[in-house]
């Protein structure tokens, strides 16, 4: 098993004796991007209850290459002034985009909502002292540095004192740069995400219309009057910690590793879950997840009794009746669960908790969805990751196609993980088809789950 863990040179050839160059920003002023273009102000723009759920901040970072040119000439170059590109684009992006100018507030019904403000996005230009290339590999979360090219707000003690986004970009000594971005989820999903900054690109690179216009009206996910859950909702369970995990992750060192599946290792992956007839197919997707969700709960050592639950989010953009408006800006993704003991888990193959994770998949119904947006309407309840392991996927979403005029992204990736809780599965490779499993543990965690990977 393949470990892609970030090295303290950040991979820099390094001379005998020599140190490794540090990663050193310098930051200017921030300033505010507003669109370019008149837009809706002194509104409250509606955020659906699927976007309350999981307001948290998400880092991302993607890096470029020096080129003397651009392929299209369309904002490229070495003497052009990136950060002025990035921003004018930003501006026209905007437009379209203008709930993300605006900032985010508690409406009558104690809801987040967003106040169209149109003030814009924070934006700030930096300067390395450095080359790129010590920026390393962005396959392991390293917040200390890499936190250094994406700007949050100082002094900001909760979301409602940080704007929707703020965007970050970090010149380098080789002509290279870094775009940082930190955008609240409730503004859109990875998909959502994913669609705006290809937007932003394609308008940088001079692109006439949208590929992907969005989709602004929410309220097609409107709570039903009155609301019906008719699931159980385990998502939101609080689940007691009887195994004590609070104190082993409070007494040692949490250690990031990035663990890579290969094609192949995914087949044999999908293979281990399948070997046992109890299945009668199997997705990677599937697979992977409770080979994953059972070597973590090994790893931990979680006493036999106690209950663990996996969450992970399903893009209900086609599954909802009916399927949700292409471009849809927001929230599209629904949590589901799977719950076991630690026990039930790890007596059993591979292929018990595959067939946990594909239930928790089908269950993902338009019924299911709307039970979801209705129950939380009618409780406020938010998902518990007490005793829960939560997997996001990244795999299928191409942000390595973030081309603003000059080339794909030579990285991108997350800046951390937003709860200890969390995994995640990014595409790994030129070709995509392997992918990275990224998590953080307790020491001593860590190297049981490493010993467990070994053996795949």
């Amino acid at each position: 098993m393949q470990v892609v863990e970030m090295k303290e040179n950040g991979g820099v050839a390094l001379a005998a004796g020599e140190k490794a160059p540090q990663l050193s920003v310098k930051r200017g002023e921030p300033t505010l991007v507003a669109p370019a273009e008149a837009t809706p102000t002194g509104e409250q723009y509606y955020l659906s209850n699927l976007d309350q759920n999981i307001a948290v901040i998400v880092q991302t970072v993607y890096c470029y290459k020096p080129s003397p040119t651009s392929a299209d000439g369309g904002g490229g170059g070495k003497d052009v002034d990136v950060a002025a590109a990035l921003r004018d684009a930003l501006a026209r992006v905007l437009v379209h985009y203008h709930p993300l100018a605006g900032r985010l507030g508690i409406s009558p019904e104690m809801k987040l909502t967003v106040e169209l403000t149109g003030e814009g996005v924070v934006f700030v230009e930096a300067d390395a002292a450095c080359d790129l290339a010590v920026v390393g590999d962005l396959t392991k979360p390293d917040p200390a540095a890499l936190g250094q090219l994406v700007y949050s707000v100082p002094g900001a003690k909760h979301i409602l004192e940080m704007p929707p986004m703020t965007a970050q970009v970090t010149r380098f000594k080789c002509g290279g740069f870094a775009l940082g971005l930190a955008m609240n989820h409730c503004m859109f999903d990875g998909i959502g995400a994913m669609e705006f900054v290809n937007s932003w690109a394609e308008t940088a690179r001079g692109v006439a219309e949208l590929t992907v216009p969005p989709f602004l009206d929410r309220s097609v996910l409107k709570a039903r009057d009155p609301p019906v859950h008719t699931f159980p909702h385990h998502e939101f369970a609080e689940i007691p910690d009887v195994s004590d995990t609070a104190a082993l992750y409070g007494a040692q060192e949490l250690l990031y590793r990035s663990f890579c599946f290969d094609p192949d290792r995914l087949e044999r992956v999908r293979a281990l879950a399948l070997a046992d007839g109890a299945l009668g197919r199997c997705t990677t997707f599937e697979a992977l997840s409770g080979l994953v969700w059972r070597a973590r709960t090994k790893a931990l050592g979680l006493a036999p009794e106690q209950r663990t639950k996996l969450l992970f989010a399903v893009d209900g953009r086609r599954r909802f009746s009916p399927p949700l408006p292409r471009g849809y800006f927001g929230n599209g993704i629904v949590l589901t669960n799977a719950l076991a003991t630690a026990g039930e888990l790890l007596s059993a193959p591979v292929s018990r908790a595959a067939g946990l994770v594909q239930e928790a998949v089908r269950m993902v119904t338009d019924d299911y969805m709307r039970s979801a947006v209705d129950y939380f309407e009618a409780t406020r309840a938010r998902p518990s990751l007490a005793s829960t392991l939560l997997i996001t996927t990244w795999s299928r979403l191409e942000f390595h196609g973030a081309d603003f005029g000059w080339g794909e992204p030579v990285m991108s990736g997350p800046v951390t993980l937003p709860e200890k809780e969390v995994i995640l599965f990014l595409a790994h490779g030129k070709e995509r088809k392997s992918i990275n499993v990224l998590l953080g543990l307790p020491a001593t965690a860590m190297d049981a789950f490493q010993e467990l990977m070994d053996e795949i």
